[in-house]
């Protein structure tokens, strides 16, 4: 089995081929990996900005594959399914989170490509629990981007509310897709981009963006509500002053730069900042039933697994349309 696999925090990744490729345990699939997206969190387990993986570790958590076979007790999926497995790989299905619909929260949780070998490879193993079925009419590289950054997106979006006017901060390949979701749901999408970033504001415009600017310009009009993608800190001040009384800023990334201090009246009026944390099973099922039925458009650039550290090196410069992506 060919794998691209960290050894340590901010060094390339290792290539990798093993004879003994791993075997699924009770309630556990071998997916025979097809396509696997690289997301901005895969960079920051690498660059060290996440603390504490598994290593030796294999990233990538946008995994597509087939069920090539399955362990003990396993009854959600069969040999041949085609399966997606996202960032949340398992949770202990006991505690209060878990027990209230709120498993992204589980203290126990581990997650795929940082405590659980992720999809950088030929072959890995899930947890049944956390195995989607992938729409008809995606193949599979176009799939693997709806695996982390459609699903946190559309957690956002959720958590951003019935907003009318919507700013998206950061446009990469969660705010690609979740303007999609956003025009199909009437809302209307302002899509900020870095200064200058001329390239990107006519992408998010060719996506149905009604407006694209730089993120330190404010939109023509003040939003409800916005999602920051970007893990820039410096942003939440920003989008507070762009967002009108009572809007919610959404913080959308699981890392990023420290928020700068800010005068309490841009917060002031029942404005709201909150933060997205992982996903849950319920936004993974209607997710992928929305982006089967809208359909979801997703633009991605093809990497070769062993031309992973490749792709790491474009996206951490911001060179990347959409989303890249490593088809094995």
């Amino acid at each position: 089995m060919r794998a691209m696999v960290l050894d340590a925090a901010r060094k390339p990744l290792r290539y990798s081929e093993s004879e003994t490729p791993p075997e699924p345990g009770p309630r556990q699939a071998l997916i025979q990996i097809h396509a696997c997206g690289v997301c901005r969190t895969d960079l920051h387990i690498v660059d060290g900005e996440l603390a504490e993986p598994k290593l030796p570790l294999v990233p990538g958590h946008e995994i597509v594959g087939t069920v090539a076979a399955v362990g003990g007790d396993v009854t959600r999926v069969r040999v041949g399914d085609r399966v997606g497995v996202p960032w949340l790989g398992w949770t202990c299905g006991e505690c209060a989170y878990c027990r209230s619909g709120r498993e992204n929260l589980c203290s126990r949780a581990r997650f795929t490509g940082y405590q659980i070998d992720g999809g950088y490879a030929e072959k890995c193993v899930a947890d049944e629990r956390f195995c989607f079925p992938i729409p008809a009419g995606f193949d599979d590289a176009a799939a693997a981007p709806l695996l982390c950054a459609g699903l946190i997106g559309y957690r956002a979006l959720r958590l951003a509310g019935d907003a009318l006017r919507l700013g998206l901060y950061g446009f990469g390949a969660a705010a690609h897709i979740a303007v999609q979701v956003a025009r199909y749901r009437g809302q209307q999408a302002f899509a900020f981009t870095r200064p200058g970033d001329s390239v990107s504001q006519d992408f998010a415009r060719s996506l149905g963006a009604d407006w694209a600017g730089a993120s330190d310009e404010l939109p023509p009009e003040p939003l409800d509500a916005a999602i920051i993608f970007a893990p820039v800190g410096a942003l939440v001040p920003a989008a507070l002053k762009a967002t009108s009384k009572g809007g919610t800023v959404v913080c959308a990334g699981i890392h990023m730069s420290d928020i700068p201090s800010f005068p309490y009246r841009i917060l002031w009026e029942e404005r709201v900042v909150r933060s997205v944390a992982n996903l849950t099973r319920r936004d993974g099922e209607e997710f992928l039933a929305i982006a089967g039925k809208m359909p979801v458009r997703t633009t991605t650039e093809r990497f070769r697994l062993a031309d992973a550290n490749r792709a790491l090196d474009r996206l951490r410069v911001g060179d990347i349309e959409g989303a890249a992506v490593l088809v094995p």
